[in-house]
């Protein structure tokens, strides 16, 4: 049970829809074949936030940097949500892009995801590299604004279980308490 600060920032935090961005990161998937995308921006949408970009790009390091890049300096976009790429197969490179862009890691978000994924999928969990994190603006980065990054897997299960219980319910009060 969350205490009640918790609830009170949550509160005053889902006043504000929250911009977000979507990419998919595969070699195989397209706007017609695409899943996990859409499902993304769905949840989210019900959650009541914004869709300012999304996109699918091919699992090479330089595609998925250019892209992440792009829409870290969109200062519209405050948070970006990746699906695909996450696994330790060759050609999974999502966390090693996303994470030598992040300043603040959230280690709770893939420790959390794995537990809940454990649940589910038993000891196949711990082959998810899921991870977040924020990069910061006074990184120099985009002149000073924030943005938020979530990788997830691309399995729709995955993407269910960390959109449902992690990420809608707590996204406008992690950015409420960036803006603090």
């Amino acid at each position: 049970m969350p205490s009640a600060s918790t609830q009170q920032h949550r509160a005053a935090a889902h006043a504000q829809p929250v911009a977000c961005a979507v990419l998919t990161v595969s070699d195989t998937r397209t706007e017609a074949t695409d899943e996990g995308g859409p499902l993304i921006r769905r949840m989210l949408t019900e959650g009541g936030h914004a869709i300012i970009a999304h996109a699918i790009c091919r699992d090479e390091p330089a595609q998925i940097a250019r892209r992440l890049d792009e829409w870290i300096g969109d200062t519209r976009i405050q948070v970006i949500l990746t699906t695909g790429g996450t696994g330790i197969a060759r050609r999974d490179t999502t966390i090693e892009i996303v994470t030598s862009r992040l300043t603040h890691p959230l280690h709770g978000f893939g420790e959390l995801f794995r537990m809940l994924s454990y649940a589910q999928v038993g000891a196949a969990a711990m082959l998810s590299r899921a991870v977040a994190g924020l990069v910061a603006g006074d990184a120099g980065c985009d002149g000073g604004r924030d943005t938020f990054i979530f990788a997830m897997p691309g399995s729709i299960n995955a993407i269910e279980t960390a959109m449902k219980d992690l990420i809608v319910p707590e996204l406008s009060h992690l950015v409420w308490e960036r803006k603090k």
